[in-house]
């Protein structure tokens, strides 16, 4: 019997699915390995937006990551939507004391909708503690601009913003440019290199890209992928899912992260 690839998200609820926790469990699925996932907050949620936002306790947190730890060999782990600062510690906290394995951090602060998904306060914990336990950091322009304080709007910004993740912490900082004009290129540096990785913009509504590149990309460096090629491979099946997006409610389209979603 094949023992399956395991990657683990900690993340919210998006009950839509097109988003968080379901979306990343998806997205692991289409990559061939086995998801599993730890609840961070839940929200009140739908295709039209974030209506409101509830965080668990920080000991519940940690108390589903040391029962899936305990019993589950895990390849590889993302973070996405932390809530709070406390959750943001407990969570660094565990990684700390008992993370080996390759950590992709999507810093999530504010929804497609605008909505906030993690306090002010809790930036800074982010920062101080979360990224520098990160193979990689994925943030957009607007989080990126957040996480290093100064406005990130063209290549250039992406470059500086890039190096200055890394010099918090992070091995590898991708600086997503799907707010950019134009092309939607992203900017990933290694310490050394800025790499750049064009893609052509699908003009669609939607929302969850960020959640499954960093999913994606996770589950690729589980399977030992080197980071380069994850980011290109990871990138190529966010635009794929996109192609496939679906309307499903009356707001923003989903995600096809499967397939055999675009059939049904």
């Amino acid at each position: 019997m094949t023992t399956p690839t395991v990657i683990l998200s900690i993340a919210g609820l998006d009950p839509a699915g097109g988003a968080g926790l379901l979306a990343d469990l998806k997205t692991v699925a289409a990559q061939g390995a086995h998801g599993v996932g730890v609840l961070t907050a839940t929200t009140a949620q739908n295709t039209v937006g974030v209506k409101s936002f509830h965080p668990l306790p920080p000991e519940v947190v940690t108390a589903q990551l040391d029962a899936l730890h305990e019993d589950l060999t895990i390849a590889a782990a993302k973070t996405g939507m932390l809530g709070t600062g406390a959750i943001v510690a407990a969570v660094a906290d565990w990684l700390e004391a008992n993370w080996r394995a390759p950590l992709v951090v999507d810093p999530v602060l504010v929804a497609s909708s605008g909505h906030l998904l993690l306090e002010p306060d809790a930036i800074a914990t982010l920062k101080a503690r979360l990224l520098p336990l990160a193979t990689v950091v994925t943030p957009n322009l607007p989080e990126a601009a957040e996480l290093v304080g100064f406005p990130v709007e063209t290549l250039d910004d992406m470059a500086r913003a890039a190096r200055e993740l890394h010099a918090l912490g992070a091995r590898y900082a991708l600086v997503k440019g799907g707010h950019l004009s134009g092309d939607a290129t992203d900017a990933l540096f290694d310490g050394v290199e800025i790499y750049h990785f064009p893609g052509a913009r699908i003009a669609i509504e939607t929302h969850g890209t960020g959640c499954t590149l960093s999913a994606a990309l996770a589950t690729l460096l589980g399977r030992g992928v080197a980071v380069g090629d994850a980011v290109a491979q990871a990138k190529a099946y966010v635009r794929d899912a996109m192609a496939r997006a679906m309307q499903v409610g009356k707001g923003k389209r989903l995600l096809g992260h499967l397939p055999a979603a675009r059939d049904e």
